[in-house]
């Protein structure tokens, strides 16, 4: 199913999910959230599975430009 989705965004989502997993803990430190078992976990998930669709979109981008150059 990966395969189907442009590597742009691929890397757009992950983006997306990096910036979630880095905007809640910020906001659990000031105190505009309230910290709980679920947001902790889910926001360590969200930058996680991010990072990783950062890696497959980039790894994905240069084999389909790779192929076009030669």
């Amino acid at each position: 199913m990966i395969d189907r989705l442009s590597p742009s965004l691929i890397i757009f989502i992950g983006f997306i999910l990096v910036v979630t997993g880095v905007v809640l803990p910020f906001l659990m430190v000031v105190k505009m959230v309230p910290s709980t078992f679920f947001l902790n976990f889910f926001s360590y998930g969200a930058s996680l599975l991010g990072l990783m669709l950062g890696i497959i979109g980039a790894s994905m981008y240069i084999r389909n430009n790779k192929n076009k150059r030669k």
